[in-house]
């Protein structure tokens, strides 16, 4: 049944056929598909209908892929085209075989398009899916065929990606996500229409909901929104952006071929992101953060020799060298300069980067739409996640170190991840969860999770904390035996020793020196090892200062309803996920934590790419038998 739009009246539920009726009659297709007209109603079909990819798979495949082997052709044949150049050309022959050799490799990459555009223009005639009566089927290949069947009933997520050419021309690729654990593909169709693409995934979602009510073949097909009919009116977003009128023109245009746009159901709630969050969600990203350090890091790198090459050699005077180095302003500008344009390349990478992730997030949309969650975004390449509710894995609460001290925090919606299946889509996981939020102010996180996941508002208040001894073992885990910092000094210590054992001959020998600059060589070895040691110092205090922050935050929290565990530090992570999606939990302790009265608490749930498994370490014992008492059939008892 559709939802109802603008506030009206639910629409009467459509009458079922029963059993012994007639078959259903195919789903509508929208104009352009491909697809013959339906059937009169009462007309038996033998067959589902073929529904078509659009024509452009033809040439902007061939498009992508000729420019593609160009690309690679060039690069191959680059070094002998230039050593022609360079010394053949002199030479009445060498012009010759120049020309005879450029026309070698154009014509096989004339001839290898021309293969190409062939494979895209027969691929293309068997490349069709169908909507039959219990599954989702689609079928490819020219030599090698392949036949994908998905029951409807086990549909995750329909999702679309759409590049920047592609969104040009209003085509797209949709991946249609399956509940199928680790070895779990996402069936990819290229190069749909934005209207193709809407239309399969509301009659996908449509049949899924007949497939799960128990109608199985027999349900109400094609009740999904028509081609032509009006969109519901949304709930206007609260925040907005620069980018949202960009988004707003590339969404009314289109595309050449995309369609018009079709309604998919009312949303309930819908927000974006105010110019704020955006430009501190791409300030603050984890590739710009790391450009900046590295820019520091290696300014930091070139100053320092300097600095080192300021201590005396052996017999000198400290004012002596100092003087000397000072004389040298030439050198000295010269690596300041370097400095300067190592820290001025970064602050431009880290700009750079910053556009980029504000361009990915422009006309960002998050929305309840009936029973799904749907999200889309991309300025240049367009990108749309949905998943139904029921779906849902968990809700997780992520705070790295900026985000913490600025007081935000990203949103993510876990979901059963998928890797991609095909040719358009990336081929890493189609995605960790589904981002609803990547940059948001932690007092508006109940706001947005009861308006967008409502289903999740009755989540565990009241937490346990890990074991008062858990701050001691967190310590000794994270600055010693685990700790890059306690390593870092070791190995220090144990180069200052080797070169205090070392002779002097040894060390010239070693290193290639004079047996006079030994001395000097000891005291620049001092300064490095004093560097080494100072680094890891401080590695070891922000070490303990997570150990601490660890103990303080986290904790694990039930009801009759929810589960959550959440893992602080200088990075704060928080999962809340229902108790009926968890596949199975654990209790570990080994012999220190069983000497220490703690163990470690482990839930598995079905998120991600092969499901995820959630840890608190160090929890109490007693705590941690009373929820696996809980977890237990028949055992859903909170006391």
């Amino acid at each position: 049944m559709e939802e109802p739009k603008n506030g009206a009246a639910p629409a009467p539920a459509p009458t079922v056929p029963a059993p012994s009726s007639i078959a259903p009659a195919p789903a509508p297709a929208p104009a352009g598909s491909g697809a013959s007209a339906p059937a009169a109603e009462g007309v038996a079909q033998c067959e589902p209908v073929r529904h078509k990819a659009h024509h452009s798979y033809v040439w902007l495949g061939s498009i992508r892929a000729v420019i593609m082997f160009v690309g690679i052709a060039f690069v191959a044949s680059l070094s002998s085209l230039v050593g022609f150049v360079a010394e053949d050309l002199s030479d009445p022959g060498g012009v010759f075989v120049f020309l005879v050799v450029t026309g070698i490799i154009v014509g096989c990459i004339v001839l290898a398009a021309a293969c190409i555009v062939v494979y895209q223009v027969v691929s293309y005639k068997y490349l069709y899916f169908t909507l039959g009566s219990d599954e989702f089927s689609l079928y490819r290949g020219i030599i090698s065929k392949k036949r994908v069947h998905v029951p409807y009933r086990r549909i995750q997520s329909v999702d679309q990606r759409a590049s920047l050419l592609q969104r040009v021309f209003g085509v797209c690729t949709v991946l249609v996500d399956t509940a199928g654990g680790s070895a779990n593909k996402a069936v990819t169709i290229p190069y749909l229409t934005k209207q193709q693409a809407e239309w399969l995934r509301a009659e996908l979602f449509a049949r899924k909901r007949g497939a799960l009510a128990g109608t199985s073949s027999q349900m109400a097909f094609g009740q999904a929104t028509a081609p032509d009919s009006p969109v519901a009116a949304r709930p206007r977003a609260a925040e907005g952006n620069v980018l949202d009128a960009g988004a707003a023109v590339w969404s009314e245009f289109g595309g050449v071929f995309g369609g018009a746009e079709l309604d998919t159901g009312y949303v309930s709630y819908e927000y974006g992101l105010s110019n704020k969050e955006l430009l501190l969600a791409g300030l603050s990203g984890n590739t710009s953060f790391f450009i900046a350090i590295a820019g520091v890091i290696g300014a930091v790198s070139q100053i320092v020799p300097v600095l080192i090459g300021m201590f005396p050699r052996a017999g000198e005077d400290m004012v002596e060298s100092v003087a000397a180095q000072m004389a040298g302003g030439f050198a000295g500008s010269f690596i300041a300069m370097i400095a300067l344009a190592v820290l001025a390349a970064a602050l431009v990478l880290w700009l750079v980067s910053a556009l980029g992730t504000c361009i990915s997030y422009g006309g960002f949309k998050a929305r309840r739409r009936g029973s799904r969650i749907e999200v889309e975004r991309g300025l240049l390449q367009h990108v749309f996640q949905g998943v139904d509710v029921e779906r849902v894995q968990s809700v997780t609460i992520e705070q790295t170190l900026i985000r913490r001290l600025m007081g935000y925090c990203r949103i993510v919606v876990g979901k059963i991840d998928a890797a991609s299946d095909g040719d358009e889509a990336a081929q890493s996981p189609v995605s960790q969860g589904v981002v609803v939020h990547p940059f948001v102010k932690m007092s508006r996180v109940p706001e947005i999770l009861a308006g967008l996941v409502p289903e999740y508002a009755d989540v565990p208040r009241q937490a346990l904390p890990v074991a008062p001894v858990a701050l001691r073992r967190a310590l000794l885990r994270r600055c010693l035996w685990m700790g890059a910092g306690f390593y870092l000094a070791l190995g220090t210590a144990a180069c200052q020793v080797g070169m205090a054992l070392a002779g002097t001959s040894a060390l010239a020998s070693a290193f290639g020196i004079l047996p006079s600059d030994v001395a000097a060589l000891r005291l620049a070895a001092d300064v490095v090892f004093a560097i080494m040691y100072a680094l890891a110092l401080i590695i070891i205090v922000i070490d303990a200062v997570g150990a601490v922050l660890w103990s303080r935050e986290s904790s694990f929290a039930y009801n009759e309803r929810f589960m959550q565990v959440t893992n602080g530090g200088l990075t704060r992570t928080s999962v809340s996920f229902p108790r009926k999606k968890i596949q199975f939990g654990d209790v570990r302790t080994n012999p220190l934590q069983r000497a220490a009265g703690t163990a470690t608490v482990e839930a598995r749930i079905a998120a991600g790419v092969g499901g995820t498994t959630l840890s608190l370490i160090d929890a109490r014992e007693d705590d941690a038998g009373r929820w696996l008492a809980w977890l237990k059939p028949g055992g859903n008892v909170v006391e």
